[in-house]
């Protein structure tokens, strides 16, 4: 059994500006995934074709649609009845509230415009970018269990934690840890090694939609449902319920990948 200590959310501050463990979190994810992504265009030829400078672009695309994508998320999907009788508080976004499922259709938005203005295809941006972004989900999960929030259910667990925030002084599942090793660690290793040889187009974003809305799924056993949602049809949480469409839509894409890649296989015999 742990004790979280009351960590401030503040991480340092310089004078007036203050940084917190969250943004803090953010700032090391978008270094991290700058400098793999270069490591990848100079270990891999398959990623020749890419420039620093379209990096750069890239990532500045997706971080726009990380924040726009995620807070718009938040307020379509869990909290829609408040913010639609308090617009303000929508920009408000200092308060906290963000959806990974709103960042990722934010972010896929961003890989659309971006492949458009640099005529290439979706699939061959989204197949770049989707190995990184389990370190974003890895420091951002981190950045959870420091503030003390969105905590896991009650369990009488030995590596049970007591959460200040939970104010209920019952031992809860670090569910925040289970989604740092599952969502970010154990998938950026899984995608990491399937690219290290070129694959069909899509199937890396396949892979990622597949795994991920998997062990999302599977974490919120033991993630506390938000409180003003609770459960919902079937007794799944809305974060259930949004990954469903993630894992048909990376079986999809996977399957549709291997007909495509037999259909390779069997015209070049035929040619033969």
């Amino acid at each position: 059994m742990y004790n979280m200590p009351n960590i401030d959310p503040v991480a340092f501050q310089i004078g007036s500006f203050a940084v917190h463990w969250y943004g803090l979190m953010y700032l090391i994810s978008f270094i991290l995934a700058s400098v793999i992504m270069r490591y990848r265009v100079k270990k891999f030829p398959q990623y020749k074709t890419w420039t620093k400078e379209q990096i750069d672009d890239l990532l500045f695309y997706c971080i726009l649609g990380i924040v726009l994508g995620g807070r718009i998320g938040y307020v379509l999907f869990y909290q829609w009845t408040y913010y639609s009788e308090n617009l303000i508080e929508i920009f408000k976004v200092w308060r906290g509230g963000m959806s990974f499922h709103g960042g990722l259709m934010g972010v896929l938005l961003a890989c659309f415009i971006f492949a458009y203005r640099t005529k290439r295809t979706f699939f061959n941006v989204t197949d770049f970018i989707v190995p990184v972004i389990p370190i974003g989900l890895f420091f951002g999960r981190l950045g959870n269990f420091i503030n003390g929030e969105l905590w896991g259910r009650i369990t009488t667990s030995n590596w049970g934690v007591i959460f200040p925030s939970a104010k209920d002084g019952l031992p809860r599942h670090p569910s925040q840890l289970y989604e740092m090793g599952l969502e970010g660690l154990v998938l950026f290793i899984i995608l990491w090694f399937y690219l290290t040889k070129p694959r069909i187009s899509g199937t890396a974003s396949g892979m990622f939609l597949f795994f991920y809305g998997l062990f999302r799924f599977i974490i919120e056993f033991y993630r506390e449902p938000d409180a003003f949602l609770g459960l919902q049809m079937l007794d799944f949480t809305m974060g259930q319920w949004l990954c469903i469409p993630m894992i048909i839509a990376g079986c999809a894409i996977l399957f549709l990948g291997e007909i495509k890649e037999l259909w390779k296989k069997r015209f070049a015999f035929e040619k033969k």
